[in-house]
């Protein structure tokens, strides 16, 4: 087990000349009770009472990655977290108002295939100025003049998921999959997300620096984490799983990015702070590398609630600049929000 004794669980102390109320909340506390000790102060940007969390979230932000459904497309036999009902657009856009979140990332949930009418339905009706998707294809079948429609609609990446399937792809697999995928896309611009477990990091070290297209990395990059006795004083260090230092490296160089999202498919604490661990190394190490995501509506779980996963995110931001970083411009600059359409 990957456990050491630390000195202290403290928040890191912040480089910045200011920080808003919210960075200074201690762990594990509610944000608004708290808020109210810094009103009217500078750092709490002379606020007049507490506020709501979705006011704290930059204006313009994207969630990342999130889902739509609806059952009158034929779904893949076995699929597994069909037995919800439809998750519809009108749902997803009302669930993103109550986080003051317009803009979203539809990203093909495996239980379609590589069949991406449901996505892109969803896409038209949006549009590209506060849509963009993410599609599954198969290299072998999907045509560019397809590609290129699709880009019309505000689709900029292909999803290659091996953690739905139950899959450690090797060194091979990863290379035959995102290679052709890289060929395909590379003119239109597009990026690869992958969704695969974190102990492969390692492979990926190796295989993207290769492909010449951007690439992000689901979920936290999918660890297998330890079980952890906090009460007891423990801790555990990230760069000890399997994949992680991969994982920081390709951060560190460029044309790679990770989603900080769906927390409650690998934390082993109900109040995730082993997912914090990670994120604040993320924040703190590749401030613009890093996205904000629901995973909204959280397949295969019920009865998920997001905000104090948001609000330990806003926290771990430290500055109004690098929330809007996490939240907003990283998606941008990932999807070509402020290079196209």
């Amino acid at each position: 087990m990957i456990v050491r004794h630390c000195f202290s669980t403290a928040l890191p102390t912040l480089r910045t000349t200011w920080a808003p109320a919210w960075t200074r909340i201690k762990p594990g506390l509610d944000l608004y009770r708290q808020s109210k000790a810094f009103l009217g102060t500078e750092s709490s940007m002379r606020l007049t009472k507490p506020k709501p969390l979705r006011e704290w979230i930059p204006s313009g932000s994207w969630d990342s990655h999130m889902h739509v459904t609806d059952k009158k497309y034929p779904v893949v036999e076995g699929a597994p977290y069909f037995s919800k009902p439809d998750q519809k657009l009108d749902d997803a856009m009302a669930f993103e108002s109550s986080l003051r979140i317009q803009n979203i990332v539809l990203v093909q949930p495996s239980i379609y295939g590589t069949n991406n009418s449901c996505l892109l339905e969803a896409l038209r009706h949006i549009g590209p100025y506060h849509g963009r998707g993410v599609v599954d294809i198969d290299p072998l079948e999907t045509k560019r003049p397809t590609l290129r429609k699709w880009h019309a609609l505000g689709v900029r990446g292909v999803r290659v998921n091996f953690m739905s399937k139950g899959m450690t792809p090797s060194h091979q697999q990863l290379d035959n999959a995102l290679s052709k995928r890289a060929e395909l896309i590379r003119e239109l611009g597009w990026m690869i997300q992958i969704h695969t477990p974190m102990s492969t990091m390692s492979h990926l070290e190796d295989i993207i620096p290769k492909l010449g297209v951007k690439v992000c990395i689901d979920h936290f990059g999918c660890p297998d984490l330890p079980k952890v006795d906090w009460e007891q004083g423990q801790y555990f260090d990230p760069y000890l799983l399997r994949g992680f230092p991969s994982l920081m490296a390709l951060l560190h160089r460029g044309n790679t990015w990770v989603k900080v999202s769906a927390p409650y498919r690998f934390s082993k604490d109900i109040n995730l702070r082993d997912i914090d661990v990670m994120a604040r190394e993320f924040i703190r190490e590749v401030p613009h590398r890093v996205l904000y995501a629901t995973d909204w509506p959280h397949t295969r779980f019920r009865n998920i609630d997001i905000e104090p996963f948001t609000e330990m995110i806003l926290r771990r931001c430290g500055s109004w600049a690098v929330a809007k970083r996490v939240f907003r411009y990283n998606a941008e600059d990932l999807m070509n929000c402020r290079l196209d359409i």
